[in-house]
């Protein structure tokens, strides 16, 4: 990321933030480097399990140049793809959790590497989120050569 989309990426995290200037502050100090932002405001959060994420994002990526924000725990286990407000409510899926209205993430400063938490897609400020029903579609698709697959191995 250059200098400006960094900048830009910050803004549009901070801008939920109940004080912008104490997550900016948490990124700098905490030995982490991650701050904890509410979710629900200007993004929901789905939450695969890394099983299913990796396949899901490789579907996305052939569908579309850049998805939106994507998270990954240590060890890629799980994956959080940022999708808009208003998606955790209405999402309905085995295994899938969402993080909406009520929730926080923790949420890495988007130019640098955190401990236990980093960005595989950094946001990049303009607040490019991943449509839900493409995700869904992406999701289905994973799982279905994923079950063709162990069909074929088993």
């Amino acid at each position: 990321m250059t200098g400006s989309e960094t900048r830009a990426a910050v803004e549009w995290l901070t801008s939920v933030a109940p004080d912008p200037g104490a997550c900016r502050w948490e990124w700098e100090r905490n030995p982490q480097g991650v701050a904890l932002l509410p979710a629900g405001k200007r993004w929901d959060v789905l939450i695969l399990p890394g099983e299913l994420g990796h396949p899901t994002l490789d579907v996305l990526t052939r569908l579309i140049d850049r998805p939106g924000p994507l998270l990954a725990d240590f060890g890629e286990s799980r994956m959080g793809f940022f999708v808009p407000p208003g998606t955790a409510s209405r999402w309905i899926g085995t295994g899938i959790r969402g993080a909406g209205p009520g929730t926080w993430i923790v949420v890495p400063h988007p130019g640098r590497a955190a401990g236990g938490v980093r960005w595989l897609i950094p946001p990049d400020g303009s607040g490019t989120l991943t449509d839900a029903a493409l995700l869904e579609l992406a999701m289905h698709e994973a799982a279905g050569a994923a079950a063709q697959d162990g069909r074929e191995g088993g």
